[in-house]
């Protein structure tokens, strides 16, 4: 008996690896610019591209003979991976070769995470609902149904929301010291947690822009996403590699049209800047857009005119000022220059009007500091050379090469 029932188990295992299906190749990862000094330099690989006809379930990244952390993402819900991702360093100015290998089987991976990302819906008993996707239509209002009014996500260095409703704005959540903390503080920290060195909401938004939103303008002023047909939120990857959330509005009417518009906010471990992809279901015409940075009561601002926005300022980040005392932050967001058309503010934010006739896409970064952060920048002055320095990496990424291995 105990040998047909080793028998059973030994063709159980081997029917289980029949079908799989595995290729490997090498990725060179240069740094072409070699100025800056390249730390989780973010790595993706585009799928189809590179393994057409293996349905990829699995995939491991070895750094020498080390593996290291990497993720696949299904990134439009087909349940077919579309991109596998990793971090790695890159010294100066120099290449790294690194050994992926993509499988046919699910292998589960248990890496520890880097990042983290969320999105609750409160019940009418208080709970707080883990949810992945949620669309209302135009005319609905749940912001106040949504725990931290919407998706939220963080790296180790700092976290950031984005509001479900017509503003979308980004706010911010500064930490004191580096570490995950939205799953436990879910962006309203205790004071048991504040006394443990949680970091909070460091920045009140208001109407403006925030951190780098993407915003209508009308001329004079940024107006917001209003009216929609609908209004759909996701988290679509929450690591350990990295994070990606997705904003649509479904026939925003703007500038005489409807538009399909998906912004898509990518945080990858170990960074503070985050990848904003703003993408369109139709070639744009004409259409103006616009955004920056919150002009921060009595802030100082710096803007190099060719893309980077940056302010650095003091104020109260929430309307309770007994409890809650000011905050110092910095802000910045950096656009590509093919897209600007001027560089004018309004009355609450620092701003440059955008547009991309006849493309469907673009691209920008956003990133903060809190100055209450132990590995953080303490004056505007630091806060502006970190804001060009992080132009220059942004602008000129590595050159990605997938080749056989040998």
């Amino acid at each position: 008996m105990r040998k047909i029932v080793l028998l059973l188990m030994i063709n159980l295992f081997m029917w289980a690896g029949v079908g799989a299906e595995e290729r490997s190749f090498n990725v060179v990862v240069t740094d072409v610019y070699g100025v800056i000094e390249r730390k989780n330099e973010p790595v993706v690989i585009n799928l189809a591209e590179i393994a057409e006809g293996l349905e990829v379930r699995s995939a491991v990244v070895y750094d020498g003979t080390a593996e290291i952390p990497c993720q696949i993402d299904d990134l439009d819900g087909d349940l077919t991976a579309d991109e596998m991702v990793f971090v790695t360093d890159v010294p100066t100015g120099k290449s790294k070769v690194l050994t992926v290998k993509l499988s046919s089987e699910s292998v589960q991976k248990d890496y520890p995470s880097k990042v983290y990302a969320e999105m609750l819906v409160s019940d009418k008993n208080g709970r707080h609902v883990p949810v992945l996707s949620v669309t209302t239509p135009g005319t609905s209002d749940i912001y106040n149904q949504m725990h931290h009014h919407g998706p939220a996500f963080e790296s180790e260095l700092t976290a950031y929301r984005i509001y479900f409703d017509r503003k979308q704005t980004v706010d911010i959540y500064g930490k004191f010291n580096k570490g995950l903390e939205i799953r436990e503080s879910q962006f309203y920290p205790t004071d048991e947690q504040l006394a443990r060195g949680f970091g909070d909401d460091v920045l009140l938004v208001g109407g403006s822009c925030g951190l780098g939103t993407l915003k209508g303008w009308d001329g004079d002023k940024a107006v917001h996403i209003e009216p929609v047909k609908s209004r759909t939120e996701t988290v679509v990857a929450s690591g350990p590699v990295r994070t990606v959330v997705d904003i649509t509005a479904n026939g925003w009417q703007y500038g005489g049209k409807q538009i399909i518009m998906r912004v898509r906010y990518i945080l990858y471990a170990g960074h503070r800047d985050c990848e904003v992809e703003v993408s369109f279901a139709q070639p744009l015409g004409a259409e103006v857009f616009c955004t920056g940075v919150q002009n921060i009561i009595g802030s100082t601002s710096f803007s190099d005119h060719k893309g980077l926005v940056a302010c650095w300022g003091t104020h109260w980040p929430v309307n309770d000022t007994v409890k809650y005392a000011k905050e110092t932050v910095g802000l910045a967001t950096i656009l590509p220059h093919d897209v600007i058309i001027s560089e004018k503010p309004d009355r609450i934010n620092f701003l440059y009007q955008i547009s991309a006739p006849g493309r469907t896409a673009f691209k920008y970064h956003i990133a903060f500091t809190s100055k209450k952060e132990t590995f953080g920048y303490k004056t505007p002055e630091e806060w502006f050379a970190y804001a060009r320095r992080m132009k220059e990496t942004v602008l000129n990424p590595c050159k990605i090469e997938v080749k056989p291995v040998r």
